[in-house]
């Protein structure tokens, strides 16, 4: 769900003029103040927010210095992030579960594909990115809303991760108003796994919202702060699930080069046909360059970045933080922690990653359903009918807690391709994951019959190890 990374954290809209060199980054897409065709007018530094701040090294974020696709109205982008993985569990079906990152195991995939661009003409300013590969299933399964009313939503935007257009305002150091579907970046982690130091995102970002659909307005008050509020249809969702639309919105703030904190919260009613039920949520990040060594010896730089994440839903049975069995039902809420610490060097081309992160989750509201046999959402065709003989459980008090640690190695030749090598350490308090006899049916085919007495392996644990490409130009 995601999701990059508050992952990456704040989405902002790219700024650049028409005589400007573009640069985008996951965490910096402002829009700059263009002046007529004409005249060839610099933008004052002043209203280039966050101009000249190092953000190549955050977690989320794009670790380029500039874009080579760069024409006087258009900044293309291009990103392939393939990936071949392997589950010391070996379920039959090849199937992963409870993962936005990966699908299909012991198999080469591509996850994503996507090929888009930043368009401006004078103040107007749009950002469309298309999606193929297995995210494009993978993010639309988790998401209820088509299901309510006609026109198959999940098909309509499948193959869109990001589609606005906008308008910048020079007021202050500039406003942005965008309506469209954009990035979310709470729980740190970026969409794109490129812009991310870890490649399994931990519990936190995968369990939290990759996209929004609605309208933001990025206000830039100071050189270094954003104030963005949202109004969006709901949690990563296509429509909406009641009558209410979803509010929230995001801060952030950049002193200089080395710090990054930022907050994101979100209210909303995200319950299908439960009007009464209410959901809050804040994610927090602070993000650290606390070493900046010799480019050339040693360890170059390292980073630190910490997310806290808490919310509940309450109303409609469930009760928030407390049990309340007897009156307003039992407790439903989420808190989690992530962190992790990126060390860069020889000559910034090769880096290390370790962390991890820790989740609890009752009554399960943001927990990625297992796949296959054991989802216990719609049948795509049929709404009224399970995907499966044996639903997992997301019922009013049923509890879920996981936790999850991973560490790899990436050698970055160059600012366009990464090789990554992963491994990731997984548990839940209860069966979850995909164990050997996979989710799928006895013989891991979808043709095969499933028998009464068969059911889908879950287990608490999985270990995996990723090998990665990703590349971006």
């Amino acid at each position: 769900m995601r999701r990059t990374t508050i992952a990456s954290m704040v989405i902002a809209g790219l700024m650049f003029t028409q005589q400007a060199k573009a640069q985008s980054t996951s965490d910096n897409r402002e829009i700059s103040n263009e002046e007529t065709p004409k005249k060839e007018v610099k933008t004052p530094k002043s209203q280039i927010p966050f101009e000249g701040l190092d953000q190549s090294w955050y977690n989320g974020g794009d670790r380029r210095d500039s874009s080579v696709l760069t024409g006087k109205y258009i900044t293309w982008s291009i990103m392939l992030d393939a990936n071949v993985n392997h589950s010391f569990n070996n379920p039959i079906d090849h199937t992963v579960v409870g993962s936005t990152a990966v699908a299909r195991t012991d198999e080469v995939q591509v996850s994503c594909a996507a090929i888009g661009g930043d368009f401006v003409f004078n103040n107007a300013h749009a950002r469309i990115m298309t999606q193929f590969g297995t995210r494009s299933t993978v993010i639309p399964r988790n998401d209820l809303s088509p299901y309510r009313g006609q026109y198959n939503l999940a098909d309509v935007y499948r193959y869109i991760s990001e589609a606005y257009a906008g308008y910048h305002f020079d007021v202050l150091h500039g406003i942005n108003v965008d309506a469209g579907m954009f990035m979310s970046y709470i729980g740190l982690n970026s969409y794109y796994q490129v812009e991310n130091w870890e490649y399994q995102a931990s519990f936190t970002s995968d369990n939290t919202p990759w996209f929004f659909n609605g309208i933001r307005i990025q206000i830039f008050p100071s050189e270094h702060l954003k104030i963005e509020p949202w109004i969006i249809n709901g949690w990563q969702s296509y429509g909406s699930f009641n009558q209410l639309p979803g509010v929230g919105g995001n801060i952030t703030w950049i002193p200089n080069s080395n710090i990054k904190l930022l907050t994101n919260d979100y209210y909303g009613t995200d319950a299908p046909g439960l009007v009464g039920r209410n959901r809050f949520h804040s994610d927090n990040s602070f993000l650290w360059k606390y070493h900046n060594g010799s480019k050339t010896k040693g360890i170059n730089k390292s980073a630190l970045s910490l997310t806290g994440d808490f919310g509940f839903e309450k109303g409609g049975g469930v009760n928030g933080f407390t049990d309340d069995i007897g009156g307003k039902g039992p407790a439903q809420y989420f808190v989690s922690l992530m962190a992790y610490n990126r060390m860069w060097f020889g000559k910034n081309k090769w880096a290390w990653c370790i962390g991890g992160g820790w989740m609890k989750n009752p009554g399960r509201y943001l927990v990625l359903y297992p796949t296959g046999d054991a989802s216990p959402l719609p049948n795509q065709y049929n709404p009224t009918q399970t995907a499966g003989t044996h639903p997992y459980s997301a019922n009013p008090g049923d509890q879920f807690s996981g936790w999850d640690a991973s560490t790899n190695i990436s050698w970055m030749p160059n600012q366009s391709i990464e090789f990554r090598l992963e491994y990731v350490h997984r548990e839940a308090d209860n069966p979850y994951f995909a164990g050997h006899g996979g989710v799928t049916s006895p013989s891991g085919y979808t043709y095969t019959p499933v028998p009464a007495t068969w059911a889908p392996d879950l287990v608490k644990s999985e270990d995996r190890v990723i090998l990665a490409l990703l590349f971006r130009m």
